[in-house]
């Protein structure tokens, strides 16, 4: 590991640390719309929080948070790092995949029967692709699930790309 990978991990832990540590921010008024970023504000200021409670149609819940993540640890991360990630995304297959997976379809005989995803050889490409960019892992194989660290982060993803 590089000395910058390693500054910019020790900057992060940084400010998740100081903002464990800050004062309890105060219960949001009933009825408040910004209470998510109202909290950002008061506990850090400029920056970001991600989060999310998730009851998937297969009866799995998932419940997790990000952040808060202080404005210059983001603005000065190295961008380039997200784009694997990132790039995984971007093809119809692949999310088509994912929201199968999601909504409980998890085996790759039971994905390959699904119309529109292309042959064999293609869908195993597209599972692959997602694996190694960890929105999919393999518990078993011919098995897929989203890893339940990557669930909120995906729908989170999703969620701001419309528009």
């Amino acid at each position: 590991m590089e000395n910058s990978e390693i500054a910019e991990r020790l900057t992060l832990i940084e400010g998740r640390l100081a903002a464990l540590e800050g004062p309890a921010a105060p219960a949001p008024a009933p009825g408040d719309r910004f209470f998510a970023l109202n909290g950002v504000k008061d506990s850090i200021g400029a920056g970001t929080v991600y989060a999310g409670h998730v009851e998937l149609p297969t009866g799995e819940v998932y419940d997790w948070q990000w952040g808060p993540v202080p404005l210059p640890v983001t603005l000065d991360a190295d961008w380039s790092a997200s784009v694997g990630v990132l790039s995984a995304l971007a093809n119809p297959v692949r999310l088509r995949l994912l929201r199968e997976v999601l909504l409980g379809t998890r085996g790759a005989t039971e994905l390959g029967a699904l119309d529109g995803l292309g042959t064999t050889g293609q869908l195993y490409h597209h599972l692959k692709q997602l694996v190694s960019a960890g929105w999919l892992r393999s518990p078993a194989r011919g098995v897929y699930e989203v890893p339940g660290d990557r669930v909120v982060p995906l729908l989170v993803i999703l969620t701001a790309s419309v528009r």
